[in-house]
């Protein structure tokens, strides 16, 4: 043990700083009176560097038996791994790193303290006595640095790195309760410990994101744990050492990173963002003698209700069998919805029940408890025997899945009860998973096992603003479905699931935008706003955002008000009354009936939306597109419209078309330009007809439409409407060609 003065220890320490830093280096990490108290007996740290091989595609360095290996597969993307004694080995083979294509240009420099190997974007530090690294921006503005050498023992390996004054951290994938706010100063475990509600950790990912520009991914099935304290620890239950390293300049461009590595979230077909339904329907020992037939019947209370529901799972994992598919399905088609089945049976029965109309795949049983390869091969077949035996999309759902199922499925959270702190912990649970990259993840409406009539409103409310949704029954004391309570519960459902309808052409455009940058739909404040010092803090826990633009706050307490609802900065609108609030500010004491989720849309939004369906196969070649506008307070706001099939995988050879919106506040009018829809796929309209809702507190003196004036039955004012609403509708018009209204205001 150290025992030289602590004095001396910090003066000691001042002066190796100096000294780095008139040399341009980092001070070796001193000895701590303190730094081996807790340290198992045998564990070892990687010495001094006593090799150095450079090649012009990876850098090995020796230390002793111990091998570090340095590879770049991006400008910004680093692979760092070290081999205790000299062997590499990667248990994950191929299973989540996706083939990266050619490694860019590197060079490398010796510093006589260091190594330095570099692209263009990114300098690895390599220290000599001992062997330690340090990432650093081609600017020199540092990543992350090790305060200490990479340790191991017999069964685990840890990385220590310094931690930043105001550094935060997110990641660790689905960590129940918690993710939307930093990880700072906490203990977070990434592994399988079947516990689905708060504090449990289903579908972890080991991965994580620094607010100082980086992300890091420990290449393993191994059990990880980050201590985000200072200094940070990151270990994995493994002798080996293994991680890629993200820079970027934004959250989102390090999440694109990670995402280009281990996979896209893929891009569900339309049913797959409207509700599902979930049951056991032969042989239910809760319900009764059921026939699989016997779905067919919920589905009609769906129709007879107008309830939008876009599939049905018809059996459970837990026994219950299924007959006549054929039947089933054709009913199901009939009634405008897919039929899905658990996999309780495995997979090799697969192929026929996709040919009989089945389209989504729920992993359960046998696909949890063998690891996570098992659970990731089980996604992945599960997602290519659909798309092999049909012309749909691969559409899965699985608990305790890992890196790489973000590919493939829909991750959820598992068995709850329905509860207000069900729906608490709930909340920061989705959006924080999307800092790993996982673009839908979800929990069932009200629990397994049932709460009340109020929960069961409450969880369905926001839960209509995630990208997918269910409702299960098979555990609760009765059938669950949104029309059960009767009212007025039914109609407040309705009026929540129609919303998510109509709201299918924004959600679908933000899912063709995470299969191409890897972020989701559903976001953290702080994924938005970085460098809000309170998206990242207790504030903005209990709420988060719906692509860019709407910001939900559910209510998580039997109360008819809600407190601390933290808005960014911006100008927000209270979607149902129209008050406006100007951003950064906390509002209290929000009136929030039954019937009203606290719900804010940012001005800028240029909203698209399907009204009035009940699903998406209610479009016809001649269904109008309707645009929500919240005008920017100054200058301009576009929104870019993604469209394709909706179904198919046609949209992977180019067969996609996209629309952008303009909007630009002048001083005397708002100009709004509707570019021409560029792209072809099946089923595209060639014409429609466009409605808009624009927000205003005053009615405009008139309305243009490429320049001529359009007549008075074409638009109308009503100042009754949310504090003031202009609503106009243009006739059919060609969507290859674009045009623009003009709302004059003096």
């Amino acid at each position: 043990m150290d025992n030289r003065p602590r004095w001396r220890t910090a003066i000691v320490t001042t002066v190796l700083a100096l000294a780095a830093t008139l040399t341009g280096g980092a001070p070796p990490a001193p000895a701590r009176a303190d730094a081996r108290a807790d340290a198992p007996a045998d564990e070892q740290t990687v010495g001094d560097v006593t090799g150095f091989d450079p090649t012009p595609t990876e850098f090995r360095i020796h230390a002793g038996p111990a091998t570090a290996r340095v590879r770049f597969t991006t400008p910004e993307t680093l692979h760092l791994e070290l081999a205790p004694d000299g062997r590499f080995t990667d248990p994950t083979a191929q299973d989540i790193v996706l083939p990266q294509g050619t490694p860019p240009p590197t060079r490398w420099r010796d510093r006589g303290d260091r190594y330095e190997l570099s692209t263009t974007q990114l300098t690895l530090r390599a220290y000599k006595k001992p062997l330690r690294f340090a990432l650093h921006r081609a600017d020199g503005t540092r990543l992350w640095s090790e305060s200490k050498g990479l340790t191991w023992t017999r069964d685990r390996t840890t990385q220590t790195l310094d931690r930043g004054r105001n550094e935060q951290f997110y990641g660790a994938g689905m960590q129940n309760g918690r993710g939307n706010t930093s990880h700072r100063g906490k203990k977070v475990e990434v592994g399988v410990d079947y516990n689905w509600d708060d504090g449990g950790h289903p579908n972890s990912v080991p991965f994580y994101l620094s607010s100082a520009g980086y992300g890091a991914y420990r290449n393993t099935y191994a059990p990880n744990t980050y201590t985000f304290d200072a200094p940070v620890k990151a270990t994995a239950q493994e002798r080996r050492f293994d991680a890629y390293y993200f820079a970027g300049g934004t959250p989102k461009q390090v999440i694109g990173g990670y995402t280009k590595l281990t996979g896209k979230p893929f891009l569900p077909p339309l049913y797959g963002l409207e509700p599902g339904d979930s049951d056991c329907y032969l042989h239910n020992k809760n319900r009764g003698e059921r026939r699989t037939l016997d779905a067919l019947k919920i589905a009609d209370g769906y129709v007879e209700n107008d309830l939008p529901l876009g599939w049905m799972l018809v059996n459970d994992g837990y026994g219950c069998g299924y007959e006549n598919l054929p039947e089933v399905t054709k009913g199901l088609a009939d009634r405008k919805m897919h039929m899905g089945l658990w996999t309780e049976d495995g997979l090799d029965k697969l192929a026929d029940q996709v040919k009989t109309g089945q389209r989504v795949a729920k992993l359960d049983v046998a696909w949890v408890g063998e690891g996570y390869k098992f659970a990731l091969d089980g996604c992945k077949a599960a997602y290519k025997g659909i798309e092999d035996n049909s012309d749909a999309r691969g559409f899965t759902w699985a608990p305790e899945s890992w890196s790489g199922a973000q590919r493939c499925g829909v991750q959820w959270s598992g068995d709850q009860k329905g509860s207000w702190d069900y729906i608490r912990w709930q909340i920061p649970t989705y959006a924080g998973a999307t800092m790993s990259g996982l673009a839908y993840t979800t929990g069932d409406i009200d629990g397994i096992f049932a709460g009340s009539p109020k929960t069961y409103v409450r969880d369905l409310q926001w839960k209509a603003f995630l990208p997918a949704v269910m409702t299960m029954d098979g555990w609760a004391p009765t059938d669950k479905q949104p029309w059960r309570y009767g009212e007025p519960y039914t109609s407040i459902n309705r009026k929540y699931l129609k919303l998510k309808e109509s709201l299918l052409p924004y959600m679908y455009t933000y899912a063709a935008e995470a299969a191409r940058t890897g972020v989701g739909p559903v976001r953290p404040l702080v994924l938005e706003y970085p460098d809000d010092p309170k998206a990242a803090t207790e504030a903005a826990k209990y709420e988060f955002l719906t692509g860019e633009y709407f910001l939900v706050a559910p209510v998580y307490e039997d109360k008819e008000t809600r407190d601390g609802i933290y808005l960014p900065r911006g100008t927000w609108t209270d979607y149902w009354t129209g008050r406006t609030y100007r951003g950064p500010t906390t509002v209290d004491g929000y009136r929030a009936p039954l019937d009203t989720l606290p719900l804010f849309v940012k001005a800028g939004a240029n909203i698209p939306m399907w009204p009035g369906i009940r699903s998406y196969r209610d479009r016809t070649p001649g269904s109008p597109l309707a645009w929500d506008i919240y005008p920017p307070t100054r200058g301009r706001s576009s929104f870019t419209l993604y469209e394709d099939d909706g179904v198919t995988r046609a949209h992977r050879q180019g067969a996609y078309a996209r629309q952008e919106v303009r909007t630009h506040t002048l001083p005397d009018a708002l100009r709004i330009q509707v570019g021409a829809s560029i792209g072809h796929f099946k089923g595209k309209q060639a014409t429609r007809p466009y409605t808009f809702t624009v927000h205003s507190r005053t009615a405009p003196a008139a309305v243009t439409l490429d320049g001529r004036p359009l007549p008075r039955h074409a638009w109308r004012y009503d100042p009754s409407d949310r504090g003031g609403v202009v609503r106009i509708t243009t006739p059919s018009r060609t969507t290859d060609r674009p045009f623009t209204l003009m709302l004059k205001t003096g």
